[in-house]
């Protein structure tokens, strides 16, 4: 029982108190809630509690400065930082500054119990380095969605370590921002950040580029050349589209990361690897394990932790403050304020966006420089948006691409890049499970992980369902409420 363990609940809000008042009660906690951060730090003062959860925007004070304060006068108290912020930097700083957990408001219930167990059970984490509010007046990232939640949260958590990380997704989603994210707000921000695009190098300079080379170590090289590696010490080498690194070099990057030292083109002695690797692809690397084009053991070695950025198609609501924050960019940059309709801002969550954020980016700066209105209606967002998509394939229109087609492309690609020889046997099984896997994936997010209900939605027994979710090595996470 939690009998002797008490909670104090910091909100100015009267229904969140409640609310949290009675669901730690019915758990056995003994709660002590107040509307002022004053009457919190009081009671931390006086030895009171065992946990503290504080709303950030209170009437005295912000939640997010009494943090570091909590911290320094009981070290071992615990605190989780609650906010309907809900940006990046929120999480962030509650990270930072020492928070046990971040949640954004609205939140489920559930999950914030587990939070409260976690909190009351594991080891005192290490006082993080607070930091100036100054910060908080750039946005790296934008977006308020849950799945832009989880990226917040993750993303600051990782600040305070050095682990490599894997950021997948589509072009276009800002994998880039998310590895500068790391790089700025983290402990390595006092070095620089190098970042090399492997599908931009030709495959033969590539190692060079990387690691620098020796004079005489290849026709050309008349002095000796600095590689990446050299240029990002001491801070973060951020390696985008990775997987079109050609096979020698993928060799060479596994020994860097085994050994944490490296050689230049036709050098021989071993130079110190001090960088944190950030690596990002829009492709789907454990198909290309599968293909025989990228190393499993270099993907273990880069996916410690994956962080995936979902595509704008999937977090819709995160349009509306993504085309202000454009818009406000465009007239930083020069060009004439302007807003949208709530008919426009409609328009544009009825689009595909196949170039996902950039591409709303740019339609942005358009609609700002080409009309004239200070108020862009929804008429100049259609008209715009006809105008960027693609020309309709040769002999005619078509309609939306069916997923045999779809397939069947696939297919008559992949066979293709074969013509030597196929690589794999069972290619039937093969076909069939990369069609499982999107499937699952999608249905597993569309109910926030939930596996009952997404067992129902594919007509599948739940024993199943898991079954394939190990087979798969799918990740579910539990989506907020």
């Amino acid at each position: 029982m939690n009998d002797n363990r008490t909670i104090l609940v910091a909100d100015d809000d009267r229904a969140i108190r409640t609310v949290l008042s009675q669901a730690l009660g019915r758990s056995g906690y003994q709660v002590r809630a107040t509307s002022s951060a004053s009457t919190l730090w009081r009671w931390v003062e006086d030895g009171e509690g065992d946990l503290v959860i504080t709303d950030v925007v209170m009437p005295d004070e912000n939640g997010l400065d009494l943090v570091p304060r909590i911290k320094r006068v009981r070290p071992e108290l615990r605190v989780v930082v609650m906010s309907a912020q809900s940006t990046f930097m929120t999480a962030l700083k509650a990270a930072q500054r020492g928070a046990f957990e971040y949640l954004p408001k609205p939140f489920d219930l559930k999950e914030l119990m587990a939070v409260v167990e976690r909190a009351l059970a594991a080891p005192q984490p290490p006082l993080a380095e607070e930091e100036g509010d100054e910060a908080g007046e750039r946005l790296p990232l934008v977006g308020r969605s849950p799945a832009m939640q989880e990226i917040y949260r993750t993303v600051a958590r990782l600040t305070t370590t050095d682990l490599t990380v894997m950021i997948t997704g589509e072009s276009g989603t800002g994998k880039e921002l998310v590895a500068r994210a790391l790089h700025d707000y983290g402990r390595r921000r006092g070095g620089p950040f190098v970042a090399i695009n492997m599908a931009a190098i030709p495959r033969e300079l590539i190692e060079s580029e990387l690691f620098g080379h020796e004079r005489g170590a290849f026709t050309g090289a008349l002095n000796r050349g600095i590689g990446r590696f050299e240029q990002a010490a001491g801070g973060t080498l951020f390696l985008d589209e990775i997987g079109d690194m050609p096979p020698e070099a993928q060799t060479r990057l596994l020994r860097v990361l085994q050994e944490g030292e490296f050689t230049t083109v036709g050098g021989r002695n071993p130079i110190k690897a001090n960088v944190r690797i950030v690596a990002a692809t829009h492709r789907d690397l454990r198909q290309s394990i599968r293909q025989g084009v990228f190393r499993e053991d270099l993907f273990y070695r880069l996916n410690v932790v994956p962080i995936r950025l979902p595509p704008l198609r999937e977090r819709l609501e995160d349009i509306p403050l993504l085309a202000r924050h454009f818009l406000d960019r465009a007239r930083a940059s020069g060009l004439p304020q302007k807003q949208l309709s709530a008919e426009a801002v409609d328009r544009l969550k009825q689009h595909s966006w196949p170039g996902n954020a950039r591409e709303l980016e740019n339609l942005m700066r358009r609609l700002a420089a080409l009309y004239p209105q200070e108020t862009i209606d929804a008429e100049a967002v259609s008209a715009e948006l006809s105008e960027a998509e693609p020309p309709a394939e040769a002999g005619g229109a078509r309609g939306p691409e069916t997923l045999e087609q779809a397939v069947e492309r696939h297919l008559k690609g992949f066979v293709a890049a074969h013509r030597d020889g196929m690589p794999v046997r069972d290619l039937y099984d093969r076909v069939l499970a990369e069609v499982e896997r999107p499937l699952l994936r999608l249905v597993l997010g569309a109910t926030r992980g939930n596996q009952i209900k997404a067992a129902a939605m594919l007509g599948l027994n739940r024993n199943t369902l898991r079954k394939k979710i190990r087979e798969l090595d799918l990740p579910v996470v539990r989506g907020l409420g």
